[in-house]
């Protein structure tokens, strides 16, 4: 490398005698691999969100380059294990951005993960493409971050126009003390009084717990008509299946973290009956053909069970759009940062597996509630809720 970058000085000094254009000696300067950091969950309590990103990352990227890169470069994807740890993600941002030059960084898997790096990808000017989830990542919008999953506020209004059509008024809420459930608990909160929702109980769990045991005693002797559940990883599991044995008569609503079919399997007979809001992926088969995101998800539904023998889920399709949107914007654009960030920030109707993406410098996630639909899950897999507002 070093020998290659000596040589391409030499032959720039040397240009007017080798008569060698500017142009022509840029264009060697612009054949060396395009470095995408990304930085996933692998292991660890949110590997069921990391590991689908880190083989969708994977997938994707050996396709660009199996059909020559962009503009004739490769991508160069830089993929580290978090373990969902924020301060590992800190640590591997800042190898990314110092040591590699990366041009941008994808991920990490989760909020907490995203929030702690934010700050120094903003600093470093290195565009992130978060696949978190919590609202704070993009309010207050910061240059450089964006987003791909959808909004906790339009998933609690999801939510709750549901429990309206159901005529639902007094819930319960229960949360993880993750920063995604924090940001959702919040949420639900705020948002409720427009819907005419009166949470009687709102409650944070430690997200590692076993039993929710305590915490179920309390909300049966409360007088409620639904549970909501905010949080990621087993605990959504633990939680219905606490409810099944306290003998709840009453739905349970999760977050649009719920969006993995290995939640429901794990919660086994318990899941029977959740309502969630999510994307279309789960349900992507069952969309008619006029449906603009149909092409898109069945093609990343199907080139990610064919590569790797698993069900593609939500999480793995957030990994697709960031790079998607990245990659179109490099192939628009050209690999100037800034000239990727502003195109990024300008894209408008631009399909991917999470909805409708619409950016500008005021809205860095681009997404809108017509992003969700309402599922449940019936004989243990993923279904259109009919009763709410699925289409």
């Amino acid at each position: 490398m070093r020998l290659k970058n000596f040589v391409i000085s030499f032959i720039f000094v040397f240009a007017p005698a080798l008569g060698l254009s500017e142009t022509e000696i840029q264009g060697l300067q612009e054949t060396e691999p395009i470095k995408i950091g990304a930085l996933f969950a692998v292991t660890g309590p949110a590997s069921s969100l990391g590991a689908p990103e880190a083989k969708t990352a994977e997938m994707f990227v050996n396709e660009i380059n199996s059909k020559g890169g962009i503009h004739g470069r490769k991508i160069k994807l830089l993929i580290k294990d978090t373990g969902g740890s924020p301060e590992k993600a800190l640590s591997f941002a800042k190898r990314l951005i110092e040591d590699e030059k990366v041009f941008a960084i994808i991920g990490p898997s989760t909020s907490g993960e995203t929030m702690k790096i934010k700050n120094i990808c903003e600093e470093a000017k290195t565009i992130l493409f978060s696949c978190a989830a919590a609202e704070t990542i993009i309010n207050p919008v910061a240059k450089y971050v964006f987003k791909s999953s959808q909004k906790d506020s339009d998933a609690a209004r999801s939510i709750f126009a549901t429990m309206n059509k159901l005529g639902i008024k007094t819930i319960g809420i229960v949360s993880s003390n993750t920063d995604f459930g924090k940001d959702g608990k919040d949420q639900l909160e705020k948002i409720a009084p427009e819907y005419g929702i009166n949470i009687v109980m709102s409650e944070i769990y430690d997200k590692d717990a076993a039993d929710f045991t305590d915490l179920f005693k309390k909300l049966k002797s409360k007088k409620i008509q639904a549970v909501v559940n905010w949080s990621i990883g087993p605990a959504q599991a633990t939680v219905a299946k606490n409810m099944k044995q306290f003998d709840f008569k009453i739905p349970l609503f999760q977050s649009y973290g719920f969006g993995n079919i290995l939640y429901a399997k794990a919660a086994g007979k318990a899941a029977e009956g959740i309502i969630f809001p999510c994307g279309r992926l789960p349900v992507a088969d069952a969309l008619p053909d006029s449906n603009q995101q149909k092409p898109v998800l069945l093609k990343y539904k199907k080139d990610y069970e064919t590569s790797y023998k698993e069900e593609a889920g939500t999480s793995g399709g957030y990994a697709y759009d960031a790079l998607l949107i990245l990659t179109s914007a490099i192939e628009k654009t050209g690999t100037d940062k800034e000239k990727v960030r502003d195109t990024i920030e300008g894209i408008k109707d631009f399909t991917g597996t999470a909805g409708i993406f619409n950016f500008s410098p005021e809205e860095h996630n681009g997404l809108g509630i017509d992003a969700f639909v309402m599922l449940t899950v019936k004989n243990g897999k993923f279904a259109l809720y009919t009763t709410g507002r699925g289409k």
